[in-house]
């Protein structure tokens, strides 16, 4: 039986995005089942697009695609067409899971023995047992989410460090502008949005300087000869 969808929610609102499910993969299952999951990921704020892949799920969730292989039948007698699809398929996904349901102790002994015995490297991909289908494709989901938060955290984390990272490039310049006589805060942010960089002010003349601020004539001359004047600094010449 296949239980109410609200039972098995898993609360990714937020993220969601798009599961493509193999057409081979639904051929083989029960009208019930994919219409659970297709009701599951509409729950979960997940379009489902049904179309000719090799794994028989990819979920494009927050930036990241996720592929599935979900073994709903595992044969204790022929344990090798698993292991050798998903040895086929780790080389072409970058995020790849195996889900099989493993509802037996027969069928769990088969599957650890099979696994070491098929020479499976640990994590590469990654196999999770589970006991039911549901059970199975709340897994499915799980995962995917859970990648999806891990990308899109680490996409604010770089946003937030180059923000970090501009503001204390900031911090320097007018540092180092303020550093001139005369010249004050406002007079460093004006240069700054109409020359440019460090190096671009070093550059400018006393006219171009005019030409692109409302700073003084005398600023502007006392700025020029700090990039050029050794009486002002000790560094080479800027030509």
């Amino acid at each position: 039986m296949i239980p109410a969808q609200n039972d098995y929610s898993v609360r990714t609102s937020g993220v969601g995005g798009v599961c493509m499910m193999s057409t081979k993969w639904r051929d083989e299952q029960h009208p019930s089942f994919v219409n659970f999951i297709s009701s599951f990921l509409s729950a979960n704020s997940f379009r489902l697009n049904i179309v000719p892949i090799a794994p028989d799920f990819i979920f494009n969730c927050g930036g990241v695609s996720v592929a599935f292989i979900f073994m709903i039948n595992y044969d204790c007698n022929n344990p090798g067409p698993i292991f050798s699809r998903a040895e086929k398929l780790k080389s072409q996904f970058g995020h790849l899971y195996v889900v099989v349901i493993l509802p037996t102790k027969e069928q769990n002994d088969s599957f650890v023995h099979s696994y070491f015995r098929y020479g499976m490297d640990i994590g590469r991909p990654t196999f999770v047992p589970v006991l039911d289908l549901e059970m199975g494709f709340e897994k499915i989901v799980r995962i995917a989410h859970a990648r999806g938060v891990c990308k899109r955290q680490d996409v604010v984390s770089k946003l937030k460090a180059e923000r970090e990272r501009s503001v204390q490039g900031m911090d320097v310049f007018l540092r180092v502008v303020s550093s001139i006589p005369h010249v004050e805060t406002h007079d460093a942010n004006a240069l700054i949005q109409t020359v440019g960089s460090i190096e671009a002010i070093a550059k400018a003349s006393k006219e171009n300087i005019l030409e692109h601020t409302d700073i003084s004539s005398e600023k502007a001359d006392m700025i020029s000869r700090f990039f050029r004047d050794p009486k002002f600094y000790l560094g080479p010449k800027i030509s």
